[in-house]
């Protein structure tokens, strides 16, 4: 799996004018299944997020997780992560796993977020969504999981 996380104060996911899905300070993460990807894939990134050190401590170092600081995740589905530009001027999303194994994934992934004990809420698979964030610091990271 791939996942841009980013540190932030806030966010939020609207569809169609609603918001659908919004955290405090946290995480916002949007994710992406890739082919080969299983659930317990998406059980060892979420695992290594919300051990992930992005927080800072008393002396303003990043030494905290999620899970010490009591933050919570909005988690976005976003296939646009396995994006090809090496040729031409237009992505090629074939790297993608399809929709119906990333949905499964997707879902997998943010409910072994709550399971760890991450507040956690989603945006809506497949939906044409407006994210919005305020993120903090600026702290942005890129995840890829390995394939075995």
């Amino acid at each position: 799996m791939r996942a841009l996380v980013q540190r932030v104060a806030e966010a939020q996911v609207q569809v169609d004018g609603k918001t659908v899905g919004a955290c405090g300070p946290g995480l916002l993460i949007l994710v992406c299944a890739m082919p080969g990807d299983t659930p317990d894939t998406a059980s060892t990134l979420a695992t290594k997020l919300s051990k992930m050190r992005l927080f800072k401590d008393e002396a303003g170092r990043m030494n905290l997780s999620v899970l010490q600081t009591g933050g919570a995740a909005l988690v976005v589905s976003q296939f646009t992560l396995a994006a090809n530009t090496s040729r031409g001027n237009r992505p090629g999303f074939s790297n993608a796993a399809n929709p119906q194994e990333a949905e499964a994934l997707y879902l997998h992934f943010a409910q072994a977020l709550r399971d760890l004990g991450i507040d956690t809420q989603t945006g809506v698979f497949g939906a044409d969504m407006a994210v919005s964030l305020v993120n903090d610091g600026p702290v942005t990271i890129w995840l890829d999981t390995e394939h075995k």
